[in-house]
């Protein structure tokens, strides 16, 4: 990672300032902007802490994952890329997987490391890990003949890649998605208990699903997210060093198994589902807390967002047609309309955003690492983060012609591309590129999103120039190496 870290990044006079900002990263997972009540009104959960992080902080109209679905988008936050730059051009890895992140690559811990941050991560992984295998034991899957599965995994074996080799000095995650095997707590480079069990899989009521597989002893799925959240409050209420810390908290939660804890049923107007987001804006309280306890609260930089839009599906919209956990926007999580990547954004930091505050600009949850980088007085380097942006003049309240992020690329769960540049989005290709139903006779798509947030309208026929125009720039933009 040396090779990277040091090449890719330069230190600038400003770098030895004091008073850095503890960081905090929330990332919830299958969030929509509609579930929160600061952001839509008609939203049928109370979310009383988001709410009051909005209310305290900045929230941004414009904010947008770079991917549709989990796995890019997890990448795109903590290398600063597009994760189409990487191995996978589509899907999300499994729980077996192995490593997305390059060795040689540089992470938003890396930059934070380098700057004399402790880091630390809790919660879903995603990215995959140096699974070791049993001694002789050859692989089942012919296609990537470097990864495991439940039959050769090792489970005593040190992981030989984690989180602890991409810039965070505490790790403790689970492999992947909560319904995805093997359901374990890795701590740092070991399984925390390697005596394992089968759990049969759930495919029952809607949300109520998870996959057989492995199962520590004493892994129990519903107490998953109360377990991540409670280490991670912990950690920020207790800790003393005199480094500022970075905690990134990718939660486990609103995807499915929608498993709300017993006092949350019932809570929201939205179902299981809704519930369950109830239970994330209680975690979220949790942290805020945790973060009055330090008594540092004025100069900590606390971040919320999801990784892709809700999976809320047709279904779940006649079940409870008052809501709409993707507000207003075509579609849902996979999907390269809005729906998939359009998120909610919330940033407090009392020193330098102010109270109730609000931006239009467009930006990208890839544009964290540049952020970060500015924060602490490190400039990056060309081929190192190349897409992403500083929003800290955005965080000072500068007007958005001050900004340096002119376009955004969209990524479907199936590999179609669409950028957004101004009021225009170019899809380039038909449907919803994703498991929203569409039918379109046209080879493509372009929206007028400032007069047509929706996508209702598509206009590729009547400006081809346009078209052509932001065409020839997505083109440009993915072969950039």
């Amino acid at each position: 990672m040396n090779k990277i870290l040091f090449s890719g990044l330069l230190l600038s006079g400003s770098l030895m300032a004091q008073n850095k900002p503890n960081i905090i990263y929330v990332l919830a997972d299958d969030l929509g902007y509609g579930d929160l009540k600061s952001l839509n009104s008609n939203s049928q959960i109370p979310t009383p802490n988001l709410d009051r992080l909005c209310a305290e902080g900045m929230h941004f109209t414009e904010a947008h994952s770079n991917s549709s679905v989990s796995t890019p988008t997890r990448y795109g936050i903590l290398t600063g890329r597009y994760a189409f730059r990487s191995s996978l051009k589509k899907g999300v890895l499994g729980g077996y997987s192995r490593p997305l992140i390059e060795k040689d690559r540089n992470t938003v811990a890396s930059v934070l490391k380098q700057s004399g941050y402790q880091t630390a991560i809790f919660g879903k992984w995603h990215l995959g890990l140096g699974w070791v295998r049993k001694s002789g034991e050859k692989s089942l899957n012919t296609k990537n003949p470097d990864l495991t599965n439940a039959n050769t995994t090792d489970f005593l074996a040190p992981l030989s890649d984690t989180p602890n080799d991409h810039g965070f000095d505490y790790s403790y995650i689970i492999p992947a998605s909560l319904d995805m095997d093997p359901y374990v707590f890795i701590e740092n480079r070991k399984v925390v208990n390697p005596n394992l069990k089968i759990v049969e899989g759930a495919d029952g009521a809607r949300g109520d699903f998870w996959r057989k597989g492995l199962c520590s002893e004493d892994f129990i799925i519903p107490n998953t997210l109360d377990k991540i959240a409670d280490k991670a409050a912990n950690y920020i209420a207790n800790y003393k060093s005199d480094k500022p810390y970075f905690v990134y908290l990718p939660l486990t939660a609103p995807h499915t198994p929608w498993l709300p804890a017993e006092k949350f049923k019932g809570k929201s107007g939205a179902g299981m589902y809704g519930d369950f987001v109830c239970h994330v804006d209680d975690v979220v309280g949790r942290i805020l807390d945790a973060v009055e306890k330090t008594g540092n609260s004025e100069n900590t930089l606390i971040i919320f967002t999801s990784d892709n839009g809700s999976d809320w599906k047709p279904e779940d919209l006649k079940a409870f047609p008052k809501h709409q956990a993707n507000y207003i926007f075509k579609g849902e999580k996979s999907d390269i309309w809005d729906g998939g990547h359009h998120v909610p954004f919330l940033v407090r930091w009392p020193k330098v955003i102010k109270k109730a505050s609000v931006s239009k600009d467009l930006v990208c949850l890839t544009d964290f690492t540049a952020t970060c980088a500015e924060i602490t007085g490190q400039k990056i380097n060309d081929g190192v983060a190349e897409d992403s942006f500083s929003m800290l003049s955005i965080f000072k309240g500068k007007s958005s012609t001050e900004t340096t992020r002119k376009d955004l690329i969209h990524h479907g769960i199936f590999g179609m591309f669409s950028i957004r540049q101004g009021d225009w989005k170019f899809v380039d290709g038909k449907g919803s590129g994703g498991w929203s139903a569409a039918t379109d006779s046209l080879p493509g798509q372009l929206y007028n999103i400032k007069n047509d947030p929706s996508e209702k309208v598509n206009l590729y026929n009547k400006f081809p120039k346009k078209v052509e125009e932001l065409k020839q720039r997505l083109e440009v933009i993915k072969n950039t190496k």
